[in-house]
């Protein structure tokens, strides 16, 4: 038994468990899940489905795997960036000027400031939402998979993380003990949310025709609600021309600005 023992731990000695997560992540992105296969990861690796399931039982596991080690890149800035300012340690490199970029793209549309937010807690939910929309949009199948995992099983490794990385914020915020789930969870819907919807979108417009661009089919989109029933849709008719040409992220961060606006105002900050 040691001697068998023995030669599979040789056998998946040059197969880590990482290495099969970033080959998992590769055929996701490719393919979707219906593209991840162990018969397609084995071929991908050159390996065995044994040596596979030597660090994984079944395809569940490995997307519960995939997923949290997405999230987990996501959210380090954001997470390192709040601790860092609340220590005036600076952090490192990356992280410091993941934050930084999060700063500046809240503050081009107006979220500096706003309410009287501590300040390394509001550039760390802005950082931790800017990573997960990004990070969400370049891989189109993590949204249905943490929508699945948030459901299905949120014991798991996926909800904890995303829980501590906006948890931690909205502590630093100031507000009540009591109210940190209530306030943490509209926070994770709507990045989660409006992150996914965006995913979706973007996704639809690489199905478009090679001669339609974004601007074109918004441009589309905007002429047919001008053109509703003015009796029946007068407030849509009235959005048409804010259709037309938004910019998404710059929309995603205003919608989280009003929602820290609106946490200030509930539970404003001491002092």
């Amino acid at each position: 038994m040691a001697t068998r023992t023995r030669r599979s731990q040789r056998r998946t000695e040059a197969l880590s468990r990482e290495r099969i997560v970033e080959a998992a992540i590769e055929l996701l992105d490719a393919a979707g899940e219906g593209g991840l296969t162990f018969r397609a990861l084995s071929e991908r690796l050159a390996t065995g489905p044994g040596a596979i399931y030597w660090h994984v039982e079944n395809k569940g596991e490995l997307l519960d795997a995939v997923t949290d080690a997405v999230v987990a890149d996501a959210v380090a800035g954001g997470v390192s960036g709040v601790a860092s300012g609340a220590t005036g340690a600076g952090g490192a490199g990356g992280e410091a000027s993941g934050a930084a970029e999060a700063a500046e793209a809240a503050g081009a549309v107006g979220a500096v400031g706003v309410g009287g937010l501590p300040g390394a807690a509001r550039d760390g939910i802005q950082a931790v939402a800017l990573g997960l929309f990004d990070v969400i949009e370049e891989h189109p199948w993590l949204a249905t998979q943490l929508a699945t995992q948030l459901s299905r099983s949120p014991w798991g490794t996926v909800a904890p993380r995303l829980f501590e990385s906006i948890g931690r914020q909205v502590r630093a915020l100031g507000v009540p003990e009591d109210s940190w789930f209530t306030a943490t969870s509209a926070l994770m819907h709507y990045i989660l949310g409006a992150a996914g919807q965006n995913a979706a979108n973007r996704a639809s417009s690489r199905a478009l025709p090679p001669d339609v661009d974004r601007d074109q089919f918004l441009d589309t989109v905007s002429t047919a609600w001008e053109e509703l029933d003015p009796d029946e849709y007068p407030f849509t008719r009235s959005l048409a021309p804010q259709l037309r040409g938004h910019d998404d992220r710059e929309q995603f961060l205003a919608g989280i600005t009003l929602i820290l606006a609106g946490i200030t105002v509930v539970h404003p900050p001491a002092g």
